[in-house]
């Protein structure tokens, strides 16, 4: 498993480094440490640059003292971050990268050169002209990567409880990947697993709408049997790899009903598919995605199948 982990030295970037130790994840990992220091904007229009050991300045910025600061504050991230991978996770084997660049540019090449399966991100990072930044990278990731991401958030309080997982399901073939990717990780005894679908009530209602007020009650049965199966199927197959599942359908808003029930249930992480069923199917996840990423009080995890 290749694992490329995008570090900014801030506490919720240290947190995304703990936050791994309960992400089921093998013992044995290929991890790259990407840290990326920003050019300030007075040297942003200054054409030069050049490949230096193992940091890479693009043509974007200028090698004066300023930039060369950034990148040993950089560079002194990420052995920072090395150091506290190799202790929580001694199989692994790691390296580490400076970049002087804008933040979301350096994760996108370095995954699309790479091929990551898995993109660890914090939830928010340093901001400001010449600082370390991943705040709102997060969501540029997600939406233009190829491989699962990791938007990890995480609360010391929850080291010693069982973990607890929440999958949201739809049905859809991007669902089930999500499934899958649970299913394969190397979770701890009594890790706790909760399938979550959600009625979608305003496709329901716009449902009702077209059809003179009431949504035919066959259409309505045997999709709530068909999904119902799909919950059921997927519980029952996370529970022969030993994990304690179970299934719950829930109605309103997705991203919201899914938020609420991650926060009550006090989730560790949200497993969900980059992409759901649509038209009047009452699973829906689409875009919820990226709703859940921004706004779960936990880590989530955007699935997507590997590439062939």
């Amino acid at each position: 498993m290749k694992i490329l982990i995008a570090y900014d030295g801030t506490e919720c970037s240290d947190a995304a480094i703990v936050d791994l130790r309960r992400a089921g994840l093998p013992a044995a990992v290929e991890a790259s440490v990407l840290t990326v220091a920003e050019p300030s904007m007075q040297f942003a229009q200054v054409p030069s640059g050049a490949a230096m050991g193992g940091m890479f300045i693009p043509q974007c910025a200028q090698s004066e003292p300023s930039g060369g600061q950034l990148l040993e504050e950089a560079q002194s991230f990420a052995a920072q971050a090395a150091d506290r991978l190799h202790c929580d996770f001694p199989g692994w084997h790691i390296r580490t990268e400076s970049w002087l660049d804008s933040a979301p540019a350096a994760i996108l090449r370095k995954a699309h050169a790479w091929k990551p399966d898995l993109i660890v991100v914090g939830s928010h990072g340093r901001s400001g002209i010449g600082r370390l930044v991943l705040g709102s990278v997060s969501q540029h990731v997600l939406h233009n990567v190829d491989c699962c991401v990791r938007v990890s958030r995480h609360h010391l309080h929850s080291q010693e409880r069982a973990i607890r997982l929440v999958i949201g399901m739809d049905g859809s073939k991007s669902a089930w990947t999500a499934v899958r990717a649970v299913a394969a990780r190397n979770w701890p005894a009594r890790t706790e697993v909760c399938v979550v679908g959600v009625m979608d009530s305003r496709i329901a209602i716009a449902a009702a709408g077209t059809l003179d007020g009431a949504m035919p009650v066959v259409i309505e049965d045997e999709s709530r049997s068909r999904l119902a199966k799909a919950f059921r199927e997927a519980a029952r197959d996370l529970a022969k790899t030993g994990l304690h599942a179970a299934h719950l359908v829930l109605e309103g808003i997705p991203p919201e009903a899914l938020l609420a029930k991650a926060e009550k249930w006090g989730a560790d992480c949200v497993f969900v598919g980059a992409r759901g069923l649509n038209g009047l199917e009452r699973f829906l996840l689409g875009s919820v995605s990226s709703v859940v990423a921004s706004h779960a009080h936990c880590s989530v995890e955007v699935v997507r199948p590997p590439l062939d």
